[in-house]
């Protein structure tokens, strides 16, 4: 499936990556900017257009007219002070308001405390995934990684839930960028870039990487869930817990702990405890696969074809295909669909 289908999959309209629909302040502080941008533009356009269509019509050489060329104009001081002028000024403004959008974009995170309702979230760009490190909740220490899906608390009743991410990179220059949420924000190697959002409207939020960053470049999508402040504590409590081990999965924990798997991949409870690749503790918990690529099905259709062969479905990615036995492959999907 491809990510466009994918997208409409989610329930969600082409709104959903559009800069003039925001749901939080620093989205409705680059809409404003944006939309005063194209309003000083769009009026220079409209009023160098009037001059121009206006010169050639009434300045045009008529059938029968064979005057002589007019005078000409070689220096207006008033003209030239107008055009050094205006500009001038326009950019003034521009810089004003930019500095000021800057401003109110780039505010700096407070030390976490208890009853403030902010999240401090670490996230990591990967080629071509997204890591998500949960740092602190409400003052409390969270200490449990995801991938791909960003699960968030939402404002209500006038209570402000702001989520606080510090953006790095493990490998190559990426770009966090979910229109509705929050403009784009570059993570560099070596560097450690911050950005926040809050929001008091649910659903789902769309977005991806904004900064090429190899041929999956496209497919680096990334999905922001908003919950209701009840549902987000029970998805918190559900992700810090280890997986559970069902006994009707033995068989496929062991095929998979005996696979070279565990060397890139964690499942927290296991000896897994690769860092290198996507969290799997609680795999089937995401609504999507390879960084939203195809549906997370629950009954394991595309997770079988994912550990089958990941170049099909996203060519270039680090996963390789191990050529596992049928019987093998199918172990290791009954035990990943019991990891929720």
């Amino acid at each position: 499936m491809s990510p466009v289908l994918l997208l409409a999959a989610g329930g969600q309209a082409a709104q959903d990556l559009s800069t003039f629909d925001p749901v939080s302040p620093p989205a409705e502080s680059i809409r404003n900017l944006s939309l005063l941008v194209l309003a000083i533009t769009g009026f220079i356009f409209i009023v160098v257009e009037a001059v121009l269509i206006t010169s050639i019509v009434r300045f045009r050489q008529r059938h029968g007219n064979d005057a002589a060329e007019p005078p000409q104009v070689y220096g207006s001081q008033p003209i030239e002070i107008a055009w050094t002028v205006a500009p001038a000024l326009i950019v003034m403004v521009i810089v004003l308001v930019t500095t000021r959008t800057l401003w109110e974009v780039n505010v700096k995170p407070p030390e976490a405390k208890p009853g403030d309702n902010a999240l401090y979230v670490t996230v990591v760009g990967r080629q071509w995934w997204w890591e998500f490190d949960y740092g602190q909740y409400n003052g409390r220490s969270l200490g449990f990684v995801t991938a791909n899906e960003l699960h968030i608390p939402a404002s209500v009743e006038d209570v402000a839930r702001p989520v606080y991410l510090n953006l790095k990179s493990a490998d190559v220059c990426h770009s966090f960028w979910v229109p509705r949420l929050a403009g784009k924000t570059d993570l560099i190697p070596g560097r450690t870039n911050q950005m926040w959002f809050q929001t008091a409207e649910r659903g789902l939020f769309l977005g991806q990487c904004a900064e090429f960053c190899g041929p999956q470049h496209a497919n680096m999508l990334l999905r922001v869930v908003v919950d209701s402040p009840e549902d987000f504590r029970k998805w918190l409590e559900n992700q810090q817990k280890p997986a559970v081990e069902e006994a009707s999965a033995r068989d496929g924990k062991a095929a998979f702990l005996a696979q070279s798997c565990i060397n890139c991949h964690r499942v927290r409870g296991t000896r897994a405890a690769g860092n290198y690749a996507p969290d799997l503790t609680h795999l089937m918990s995401r609504q999507t696969l390879a960084s939203g690529m195809i549906p997370n099905d629950p009954d394991g259709k595309n997770l079988r074809d994912w550990i089958a062969n990941p170049q099909t479905i996203k060519p270039g990615c680090l996963m390789p295909a191990f050529g596992l036995s049928d019987r093998d492959r199918d172990r290791i999907v009954d035990y990943l669909r019991t990891l929720r």
